[in-house]
């Protein structure tokens, strides 16, 4: 079975910090992988709300859904380590657009490298919507 590899972008447009907690850890001591999706989701609605946007609003029931998620596991994190989370939307198109993670401590040690596919989905419907221009926009910093 081929490896996944994931390519990182040029620049990142949000990076937040989170620490691995005692609860992260797994039998082998080290970060779960489990857990890494866990810290993953808190970084991806860090950055959400950074671009002023949210994976639902109950108001209006748009939001956005994940339809696929690859991670490249490089290094062992482990309990006490802070990890710097850098993310950046990719690959815009019709429906959605990915958000690249590059996952380090903050002392320069690789953890991993994610990637989780968002989709527009309307939750009142249960059906793909286009990607609104002021969120690619947004996304790409190209807003007016």
């Amino acid at each position: 079975m081929a490896r996944i590899k994931l390519v990182l972008p040029q620049s990142f447009s949000v990076t937040v910090e989170l620490p691995v907690r005692i609860t992260d850890l797994n039998y082998g001591n080290h970060l779960g992988n489990d857990a890494l999706v866990s810290l993953l989701h808190e970084a991806r609605v860090q950055f959400l709300r950074h671009m002023q946007l949210a994976e639902l609003d109950p108001a209006t029931g748009q939001g956005l859904i994940i339809a696929d998620l690859a991670v490249e596991y490089r290094g062992e994190g482990f309990y006490g380590d802070v990890l710097r989370v850098q993310m950046a939307a990719t690959e815009l198109h019709k429906y959605g657009f990915d958000v690249v993670y590059q996952v380090q401590t903050t002392a320069g040690r690789d953890i991993a490298r994610a990637k989780t596919g968002m989709l527009c989905f309307d939750y009142t419907t249960r059906k793909l919507r286009s990607l609104p221009a002021d969120l690619a926009a947004r996304l790409t910093g190209q807003e007016q």
